[in-house]
């Protein structure tokens, strides 16, 4: 398989600088591949084109302010990126950085000057993944962030109106609480307290599983990738409540949505387990790479945004629509969508395939 046949052409203005507001306000291309109907609305008209009586599963991680700016010994600056969701808390941090990092260089959170100790070590380099020692209490570190991080959207969304205030509230869900991500899952980022409460009210129900997200997410898929069958590693929960309501609705016959890339990932690592009798919680790592073709276990219909070309992301799309038995495959949806200007990535619109 290459990733050639998930390459599209977008315009530059089709890349969403900021989000839509209110969020519900998101255009939503919906997909019914039954019919293979194509129709436009809102996100705050969503209960309209879900199956009815749909179980709706979100993703429930929320956002570290995870990027921020270093300086070496020298006094230069480098720009690092904590993969906070890859972290174990028990030794270095994963990082990736704007340029060479020496191994046993020391970094500091301001510039360096008498007296002034170092704030990470830089102990080893993995590819383009740096590991960082804190030389500080470990537990420290999401509240050094908070302080002194920023929002680390991704790099292609140039020229955003949003300052840093804006961007820790819009560049999360509504619903985000467990810190640990790297990244948003997007196709939460549409979704307001009074879209989930109109939702219920229409009859929806809901649950939670977290995955923390990483910078991997956006990455092109690699030879490597596809040679291995195996993507970045992320941390996930699957809940015991999600569990009893995921059994639950497939026993009464009831469509469950995964919301997200993010959430169908960790809904297929553990499919098996899910399903099998039982009530626990479940945790753990996943590097499952879903592409075609695939058999998919437990979704019958998920709302994802538009995605960056060649990556993983896509191709969980693509062999979804082929799972679902599409006349249409993820680039010609995405040729209709350019065609009728949504908007594409991150603070773009959505689409729902049921």
């Amino acid at each position: 398989m290459s990733s050639d046949r998930y390459d599209y052409e977008l315009p530059s203005g089709l890349i969403a600088r900021r989000p839509a507001s209110p969020r519900d306000a998101a255009r939503l291309f919906v997909y019914d591949t039954a019919t293979d109907a194509v129709s436009f609305d809102t996100f705050a008209h969503l209960g309209d084109h879900l199956p009815p009586k749909s179980l709706l599963v979100f993703n429930d991680t929320k956002v570290v302010p995870a990027r921020a700016e270093l300086r070496k010994e020298t006094g230069g600056r480098v720009e690092v990126l904590f993969l906070v969701n890859e972290w174990d808390r028990r030794g270095p941090v994963p990082a990736i950085a704007d340029r060479k990092i020496a191994i046993g260089a020391k970094l500091f959170w301001n510039t360096p000057g008498p007296g002034e100790r170092a704030s990470f070590t830089a102990l080893g380099q993995d590819e383009n993944i740096f590991h960082l020692r804190p030389e500080f209490p470990p537990s420290s570190l999401f509240g050094l962030l908070a302080k002194k991080g920023v929002t680390p959207i991704p790099k292609y969304i140039k020229g955003t109106p949003l300052g840093e205030a804006a961007l820790r509230k819009h560049y999360q869900a509504v619903f985000g609480k467990k810190p640990a991500s790297a990244a948003a899952p997007t196709a939460s980022l549409h979704f307001t307290g009074r879209l989930l409460r109109t939702l219920a009210a229409e009859g929806f129900s809901r649950t939670f599983v977290t995955l923390h997200v990483g910078i991997g997410t956006f990455a092109p898929v690699s030879q490597k990738h596809l040679a291995q069958g195996k993507l970045h590693k992320e941390s996930f929960v699957v809940p015991a409540s999600a569990r009893n309501a995921i059994n639950a609705a497939k026993g009464e016959g009831h469509p469950v949505v995964a919301v997200g890339t993010t959430v169908m990932r960790t809904l297929e690592s553990q499919a098996k387990a899910i399903l099998a009798e039982g009530d626990g919680s479940m945790s753990g790592d996943t590097d499952i790479f879903i592409r075609p073709p695939y058999e998919f276990r437990i979704a019958d219909a998920m709302i994802t945004n538009f995605h960056l070309p060649g990556t993983s992301l896509m191709m969980l799309v693509q062999a979804f629509l082929e799972h679902k038995g599409a006349s249409r495959g993820i680039t010609d949806l995405y040729r209709i969508a350019t065609k009728e200007r949504f908007r594409f990535y991150s603070f773009g619109d959505g689409m729902l395939i049921k």
